[in-house]
């Protein structure tokens, strides 16, 4: 259950992370989950590192979709070269 549950909650935040960015990223289906889950990856390691979260802990869920937005900006910038 846990890996379903990582895959339905990244692709939640990736949806959000796209509606909230602005432009138009050509992310398919899995592109879109990947994006939700490295942003909460993300979001965990950095906020473990400002001390926000002790280890094992899961990143909060506004922090992932702004850690999933930073990506999507950085996606864009790699991809327009």
């Amino acid at each position: 259950m846990g890996i379903i549950w990582t895959i339905v909650l990244g692709l939640v935040i990736g949806v959000i992370a796209k509606l909230l960015h602005p432009g138009k990223e050509n992310m398919g289906f899995i592109a879109t989950i990947l994006l939700g889950i490295a942003g909460s990856f993300l979001a965990g390691v950095i906020g473990q590192f400002l001390g926000w979260y002790r280890a094992g802990e899961g990143a909060g869920f506004i922090a992932s979709v702004i850690v999933a937005i930073l990506l999507l900006a950085i996606y864009g910038r790699i991809r327009q070269r």
